[in-house]
């Protein structure tokens, strides 16, 4: 539905309506909204701006009540609002800030999940992250391992993020010579340069690299062009991160047995969460989308908040799922400030 141009009367009732929702989880009434906004403005006249509202497609009327709910128009209406005004600092932040400082540090993905859990338990909504993608990481080494016949381990060493190991089918009976032959070719062709730029012009800088006379090393090397969707893929390493889902079972929402199901068979399809969260990796700032925003019908219940977080050639994602109805200002300033306290991190700024 197309968000219309809304009076100020119309901005203010419908954000009376949404911050009342979201803290009583019931159906809005006129009295209650001309109690909070304490204009003076009559409950008749604040009905007859609901019914506006509801008409434009900000409000909704359940059958059963008196009172008005926002829809997913509405919220999106609040929350834009929001980000256009200065954003406090919500305290909640230093306790993460202190939880990290005696966290495991010793890996980025340590770091990430501790940090979605403590957004979740603050939030009381599903912490989320995705680890680094490997777009921008470069390559520093390759190594050539032989497994079994027919397969070899590829271990690729990835500057700050470490070795990456992946199988890769090659024809029978390839030689021992074969395999340094052209793992020496590899490292001089396609280290210091990122895995994206590497796979991007893979074929033509392995073009005429093969010893010459040497059939066993060309065709292992043609193995590799032909299969560098798989141990190129710049996606590959943005692993799902999820705090604990069972912070949202005391919310209305998931009072209902088939709610609460349809939850926990979200967090049990990471594919999902990961192809919703992935192409958010790069983009500055938050990303927010509501509802029916969502391609997947599984999702359009949900309001999913991120924030980047990023430090050289490391990028991702970090932030909360919950209900359409959530305390928004809050859960905003939370997921900011988490996103950068990892940056933080990242980048050996951290104290």
């Amino acid at each position: 539905m197309k968000e219309e141009i809304l009076s100020e009367r119309e901005r203010r009732v419908l954000e009376a309506v949404v911050q009342t929702y979201v803290e009583t989880a019931e159906p809005t009434g006129s009295q209650t909204v001309a109690r909070r906004l304490g204009l003076g403005i009559s409950p008749a006249t604040i009905r007859t701006t609901m019914s506006d509202l509801e008409e434009k497609g900000y409000l909704n009327h359940p059958h059963t009540s008196a009172g008005r709910v926002p829809t997913d128009l509405g919220y999106r209406h609040y929350v834009d609002t929001l980000l256009t005004q200065p954003r406090p600092v919500v305290p909640a932040t230093e306790e993460i800030r202190w939880e990290l400082k005696s966290a495991d540090r010793s890996g980025v993905e340590l770091l990430l999940h501790r940090a979605a859990q403590l957004l979740g338990l603050l939030t009381s909504e599903l912490g989320m992250a995705i680890g680094p993608g490997l777009t921008e990481a470069i390559l520093d080494g390759i190594e050539l391992v032989p497994i079994t016949e027919g397969r070899i381990l590829l271990v690729l060493e990835l500057r700050t993020r470490g070795p990456r190991t992946v199988f890769v089918d090659v024809p029978a009976h390839v030689s021992p010579g074969a395999l340094i032959a052209v793992a020496q070719v590899l490292n001089e062709r396609l280290c210091g340069h990122s895995l994206a730029a590497v796979r991007a012009t893979l074929a033509e800088r392995l073009r005429d690299a093969a010893p010459e006379g040497d059939r066993g090393a060309s065709e292992l090397l043609n193995v590799f062009i032909q299969s560098a969707d798989g141990w190129l893929d710049p996606s590959a390493g943005a692993n799902l991160l999820l705090g604990r889902a069972s912070v949202l079972a005391d919310q209305p929402e998931f009072q209902s047995g088939e709610r609460l199901k349809g939850l926990l068979e979200l967090t049990e399809r990471p594919d999902l969460l990961t192809s919703t969260l992935s192409p958010r990796i790069g983009s500055a700032g938050l990303t927010i989308s509501i509802g029916n925003e969502h391609a997947d019908p599984a999702l359009r219940g949900f309001t999913i908040i991120t924030s980047g977080y990023h430090a050289g050639d490391l990028r991702g994602v970090i932030g909360v799922m919950g209900p359409t109805r959530m305390p928004y200002e809050r859960i905003i300033s939370l997921v900011e400030g988490t996103s950068s306290l990892v940056s933080e991190f990242l980048t050996g700024q951290f104290v």
